[in-house]
C-alpha cells in the first residue's frame, strides 16, 4: 500500500489578501476600476480627446489605487467598518421628562 501525502490549507478562515490588500479593500479597487472605465467611455463618447482622457483616468487611478492602498494598511481589516460605526454614537441623550424610565403597567 502506498502513502498518500495530502496538502494541508493553511489558509481557512482567514481573510481574502491580494498584493497587500485586505478584506473589502479588494471590492472598493475593482469598483473604482470599473467607475474609471465609464468615465473614460462617458468621456470619449463626449469628443474629448482621446490623450486628454487617458491622462484624467490615468492621474485619477493613481489617486485612487494610493487611496485604497493607505485605507488598508491605516485601518486593516476591520478598522474601517469600526470607525465608521464610531461615528454615529451619540455624544450624549438627552430626555426632556423621566417618564421613558418609568415602568407603566400594563391593564
Amino acid at each position: 500500500m502506498s502513502n498518500s501525502v495530502y496538502q494541508i490549507n493553511k489558509g481557512i478562515n482567514q481573510s481574502i489578501e491580494f498584493k497587500g490588500l485586505k478584506a473589502q479593500y479588494i471590492w472598493y479597487l475593482g469598483g473604482g476600476i470599473i467607475l474609471l472605465m465609464i468615465l473614460f467611455a462617458a468621456m470619449y463618447i463626449a469628443g474629448m480627446p482621446s490623450f486628454l482622457c487617458i491622462a484624467v483616468i490615468g492621474i485619477s487611478g493613481t489617486l485612487w489605487v494610493f487611496k485604497i492602498y493607505k485605507m488598508s494598511h491605516k485601518y486593516g481589516e476591520y478598522g474601517l467598518m469600526k470607525t465608521l460605526a464610531k461615528r454615529q454614537i451619540p455624544g450624549s441623550v438627552k430626555a426632556q421628562s423621566r417618564r421613558i424610565f418609568q415602568m407603566q403597567k400594563s391593564i
